[in-house]
C-alpha cells in the first residue's frame, strides 16, 4: 500500500511494478494525482532544480520546454508517467487514510480510510515533506477584512488587479510570486522576517530543435543529467565545507548589487548568516520587482492584523486588500504520524517525541514493514529530491525482495542500528553550513535538532541505499504464505479486514 500520489507515490508504483510486485495500491486523498504540483498553483510556481534532474531517470526522454519547468508542465509530466506506465488500475483518488495500526498476529497494517477499511502487508508513506502548510498565526488574522489564503491553497477567484496586496514571507514561493503579481496589483507589500540568499536563475526556454537533438543523439540526455548532477554536487560540497561558500556568497552579493540600486534596500536584503544555512533561492526577477515604485519591502515579521491593517513587529502599518501567506510548510510534520500505531501501541508521533528520525531516512524501529519516502535527514540545499527518492525506491524493492525470498512476513529495523545511524548524522551535521551557518530554518525542530539535512554527499547516500543491509533488521517468520506487497479492501457489506481478502 502506497499513501500519496505525488512524485514519490507515482515513482514507487512504477518501481514496485517493474520489480515484479503486482499487488500494489496507491491511495490518494486528492481528487487527482500530483501532490505538491497539484496543490501549488500560485502565479509563477516552478521548480528550482533543473528539469532534466528533477525527473525520473527511467524516463530520460522527457522533453522540457524550459530549463526550470513550471508547475503546469510538471503536473502534466506526472500524469503522463501514470498513463505511460498504466497505473490507473493501481490508483484510487479521493481516499484519505485516517488511521493505520500494525497487527503483529496477522503481520499486516490495518487501515481506516474515508473509503472504509483496508489492510496491507507493507505500508509506504509517500506524503512528502512539503505537504502541511504553515499558516500565519498572529492576533486578528481571522478578522482580516478581505481574502486571506496560503500560497499552497491559492484562491484563483480573487482578482489582484488594482488591489493592495500584502505578501508575508520571503522564501521560495514569495520570490516566485512577487515578480508576477506586482504587474497586476496597485501596491505590493512584502514582509520579510529574514533576508535570503538569492542567486540568479538561468531559466530560459529550451528550443524544440534542442529537444530534437537530445532525442536523436544517443545518451545526450543522460550526459546532460550527469552534468547538472555534478553542478548540484558542487553546491553540496560547499555546504559541507562552509568556507567554500564564500565564492557563492560573492556571486549572490554581486547579483544583489547589480540589480538593486537603492543602498538601504540592498542592506535590508543582505543576509547576516552563511549561504546554505537556509534553503538557497534562485531568481532573476525578484530583486527587480522589489525595485518597482509600488512594491515595498518591510524587513520585519508580522505581529498582528487589525481589520485591513497588517502590523509589523517594528510598528509599521500597511493597508491591505488581500493577504497572501507565503509562509512555507511544516516540513517535519508527517501527516499520519499522530494516527499511525506501531508494535507497542504508540503512534509514530509519540515514538519521535517531536524529533523525527529514521534509519537511512526510510525505516523506523517499532514500525514493521513501514517505509518513509523522503523521510528525516535525507535532503539538503543542493540535492534533487528525485535522486534521493529513486535511491530509496531501490532500497525498498531490495527489502521486499529479501522478505519474499527469505520467507519472512515482517522486518523491523533494530533500535541500535537506528540510533547509531542518527548519532553519526547529527555529529556530521555539526560542521556543515546547515548547522554552523548562524541561522534558524525549517531544518530544525524547536529543540534544535536538524531533522531535514543529509550531512554527506549524494553519492554516498545512493551507495548506502543501493542494497538492503539485512543485518540492521530483525525478521518475523511467516504466519502464512503471503505475496509482498499485498493489500485488499473487503466488500462494503463485510467491514472486517481480512488478511488475504480479494480486492473488489
Amino acid at each position: 500500500m502506497v499513501v500519496g500520489a505525488g512524485f514519490s507515490g507515482i515513482g514507487a508504483a512504477v518501481r514496485l511494478r517493474e520489480a515484479g510486485f503486482k499487488d500494489v495500491l496507491v491511495l490518494e486523498k486528492g481528487a487527482q494525482l500530483g501532490g505538491t504540483w497539484r496543490d501549488n498553483t500560485y502565479p509563477g510556481c516552478a521548480c528550482d532544480v533543473p528539469s532534466t534532474l528533477y525527473s525520473y531517470s527511467f524516463t530520460p526522454d522527457a522533453a522540457w520546454s524550459r530549463v526550470f519547468a513550471g508547475q503546469r508542465e510538471i503536473l502534466t509530466y506526472l500524469r503522463g508517467i501514470a498513463e505511460r506506465y498504466r497505473l490507473g488500475d493501481m490508483l484510487r483518488c479521493g481516499v484519505q487514510v485516517l488511521e493505520a495500526r500494525w497487527d503483529g498476529a496477522a503481520g499486516r497494517w490495518l487501515l481506516e480510510t474515508s473509503d472504509g477499511p483496508y489492510s496491507a502487508a507493507v505500508l509506504v508513506l509517500a506524503t512528502g515533506p512539503w505537504h502541511v502548510p504553515r499558516r500565519l498565526e498572529v492576533p486578528g488574522i481571522e478578522d482580516f477584512n478581505g481574502p486571506v489564503f496560503h500560497t499552497a491553497q491559492w484562491d484563483h477567484s480573487v482578482s489582484l488587479a488594482g488591489r493592495r496586496v500584502t505578501v508575508v514571507g520571503s522564501g521560495a514561493s514569495a520570490v516566485q510570486i512577487v515578480p508576477v503579481i506586482e504587474a497586476q496589483a496597485a501596491a505590493v507589500d512584502l514582509f520579510q522576517r529574514t533576508a535570503q540568499w538569492v542567486l540568479p536563475k538561468p531559466d530560459v526556454p529550451v528550443p524544440a530543435a534542442v529537444n530534437r537533438l537530445l532525442d536523436h543523439v544517443p545518451g545526450a540526455r543522460s550526459v546532460l543529467r550527469a552534468g547538472q548532477y555534478a553542478l548540484q554536487e558542487g553546491f553540496g560540497y560547499a555546504f559541507r565545507h562552509p568556507q567554500a561558500t564564500r565564492l557563492l556568497e560573492a556571486g549572490a552579493r554581486a547579483h544583489l548589487r547589480l540589480t538593486v540600486h537603492d543602498r538601504q534596500l540592498r542592506q535590508q536584503l543582505t543576509p547576516d548568516y552563511r549561504l546554505g544555512c537556509k534553503r538557497l533561492l534562485t531568481s532573476s526577477t525578484f530583486y527587480r520587482a522589489l525595485g518597482r515604485p509600488h512594491v515595498r519591502l518591510h524587513p520585519t515579521a508580522v505581529s498582528a492584523v487589525r481589520g485591513n491593517e497588517v502590523v509589523g513587529a517594528d510598528g509599521s502599518i500597511v493597508q491591505s486588500d488581500v493577504l497572501i501567506e507565503a509562509t512555507g510548510f511544516r516540513v517535519g510534520e508527517l501527516p499520519l504520524a499522530k494516527s499511525l500505531y506501531g508494535t507497542n501501541g504508540r503512534t509514530l508521533d509519540e515514538a519521535w517525541g517531536g524529533e523525527p528520525q529514521a534509519y537511512m531516512g526510510t525505516t523506523v524501529s517499532g514500525f514493521p514493514n513501514l517505509f518513509l519516502l523522503l523521510g528525516p535527514n535525507l535532503l539538503g540545499g543542493s540535492t534533487s529530491a528525485i535522486t534521493v527518492l529513486e535511491a530509496q525506491l531501490t532500497y525498498l524493492t531490495s527489502a521486499l525482495a529479501h522478505l519474499d525470498q527469505a520467507g519472512h512476513h515482517a522486518l523491523d529495523v533494530r533500535s541500535a542500528a537506528q540510533a547509531a545511524h542518527n548519532t553519526a548524522v547529527q555529529e556530521s551535521l555539526a560542521t556543515t553550513v546547515y548547522n554552523s551557518g548562524r541561522c534558524t530554518s525549517y531544518y530544525f525542530t524547536p529543540t534544535g535538532r536538524n531533522v531535514f539535512a543529509w550531512p554527506w554527499s549524494t553519492g554516498r547516500l545512493v551507495r548506502r541505499l543501493s542494497r538492503f543491509d539485512s543485518d540492521a533488521y530483525t525478521f518475523d517468520a511467516p504466519a502464512r504464505p503471503l505475496p509482498l506487497p499485498a493489500q485488499a479492501r473487503p466488500q462494503h457489506e463485510d467491514r472486517t479486514v481480512a488478511a488475504n481478502a480479494e480486492k473488489p
